[in-house]
């Protein structure tokens, strides 16, 4: 992912990044879930939700602008009771996960590739995607790669 001179892992590690206080999503109506989290560069964390039986059959819930995992709320509990290992990210800029400062770090290629890293980071086969919005497009690449 770095260049030789390590140019993009350099641009990571400069980057400005909010993080949301954990405290700001307690007592949340619908969301009991356990936060899990992965870094996905040097500088930079996702959230994601992880419910069911770890070897259940894998389905992937992806959200869309401008929501977060929060949307699926009511779609977790049903799936983890039927077997399914739901995952649900938040985007980068969304919900739990890390927020770049600048505008001009919320870009297609750089959302497609913190994704990649989270699933790689948990090693996902055999996935069902289930996609809205920008979730739909970057599931679709993810899937073909």
């Amino acid at each position: 992912m770095a260049d030789a001179a390590g140019g993009v892992w350099r641009y990571y590690a400069l980057m400005k990044v909010l993080r949301t206080p954990e405290a700001r999503f307690d007592d949340l109506e619908d969301f009991p879930f356990a936060p899990h989290y992965v870094d996905v560069s040097d500088n930079l964390r996702m959230h994601y939700l992880d419910e069911g039986p770890r070897d259940g059959p894998p389905v992937l819930l992806l959200h869309g602008e401008p929501t977060w995992s929060y949307l699926y709320r009511k779609m977790v509990p049903p799936l983890a009771a039927a077997g399914f290992r739901v995952v649900v990210p938040d985007l980068i800029g969304s919900g739990k996960s890390d927020k770049p400062a600048k505008r001009t770090d919320y870009t297609y290629a750089l959302h497609e590739q913190w994704l990649l890293s989270c699933l790689d980071s948990l090693k996902l086969e055999g996935i069902t995607l289930f996609g809205q919005d920008w979730g739909s497009l970057l599931g679709l690449r993810v899937a073909g790669t």
